[in-house]
């Protein structure tokens, strides 16, 4: 990866009356890195890429995509992008090749290089049987592709998904990050979100968000790998019963809802032993209670939890 950045955040500020959406954000982007926005719903992600699109004038601060200000010049930022918003603009009444055709209008590209831009595009999207149906018939997962097969055809120096995986079956939500990954390995920069804490392991570096605000950025195994203590998953047939008779032991940092389980971080993991006695003395025996790596949920909680101060997150 070249060492000059590709996108640079300064306090990149986006105000809705007294809602602040996004919060004095900040963070550089390198050249051929897939780099994510992650974190839940209202974190500011669609806004914060809305923005580095140029299509949306930041309140405060600014962002540079390849040297041009997102908020001086946004017209400048757009030819370098392929901005796929979680409703990109397929027509229903046009099939996959005549969409294909109407984005390559659009971004002007040369009708001499279609024909093997479509070709390849087809060929790692697995569209190419599907050319003559219409979007409107196509499936979700077959929609996003063919979305991001759309955003691809001017071949981008920078690919800006928004949630591109979200409500996706999971066999196309393979094909679509094995899109990126392609993509990105041929130098191709992709800034991606997702409220998924699963496919955050999936980039180089990534920048949890919530309510607007930045709680750490870092490659998620560095992450994962600073997260002081110990996380045990207590396996139980009562699992909420089991969070709460654990959420005032003083042994335990935080207690979280976890699936069917209760994820607890400890100071080590000998607490083990002690939160099995407290369990079973509150009358909610635990199958297992035990040493787990902690997931990427774990992590963001973890961070929340230390930014609020809290032991516990309801669920």
């Amino acid at each position: 990866m070249s060492p000059a950045p590709a996108v640079v955040v300064e306090k990149l500020t986006r105000r809705f009356g007294a809602v602040r959406a996004v919060d004095a954000v900040s963070f550089e982007v390198r050249t051929g890195e897939l780099y994510g926005l992650v974190g839940p719903d209202g974190a500011g992600k669609t806004t914060l890429l809305r923005m580095l699109a140029g299509v949306l004038k930041p309140t405060d601060g600014d962002a540079r995509v390849f040297g041009d200000s997102v908020a001086r010049a946004p017209e400048a930022v757009k030819h370098d992008i392929a901005y796929m918003p979680q409703r990109f603009g397929l027509y229903a009444d046009l099939t996959v090749s005549e969409n294909l055709a109407f984005y390559a209008d659009l971004y002007s590209v040369p009708t001499r290089e279609r024909p093997a831009r479509l070709e390849r595009l087809f060929q790692f999207s697995n569209l190419g049987p599907f050319r003559d149906r219409l979007a409107g018939k196509l499936s979700g997962g077959m929609k996003q592709k063919l979305a991001l097969s759309c955003a691809l055809i001017h071949q981008p120096k920078l690919l800006l998904l928004d949630e591109p995986t979200f409500g996706v079956d999971p066999i196309s939500r393979r094909d679509l990050w094995l899109i990126v990954h392609e993509m990105v390995e041929q130098g191709v920069t992709a800034i991606v979100s997702t409220a998924y804490m699963d496919e955050a392991e999936r980039f180089d570096r990534v920048a949890l968000l919530h309510q607007g605000t930045v709680l750490a950025i870092d490659a998620p195994a560095q992450l994962q790998q600073t997260m002081p203590g110990t996380v045990l998953v207590v396996e139980t047939d009562s699992p909420r019963a089991a969070r709460d008779a654990l959420l005032g032991n003083p042994l335990a940092r935080r207690v979280v809802l976890f699936g069917d389980a209760v994820h607890v971080t400890v100071a080590s993991p000998n607490d083990a032993v002690e939160l099995a006695r407290a369990l079973q003395a509150a009358g909610v025996p635990a199958r297992r209670v035990a040493p787990v790596e902690a997931s990427f949920e774990d992590v963001f909680i973890a961070r929340l939890a230390d930014r609020d101060g809290a032991v516990g997150i309801p669920a």
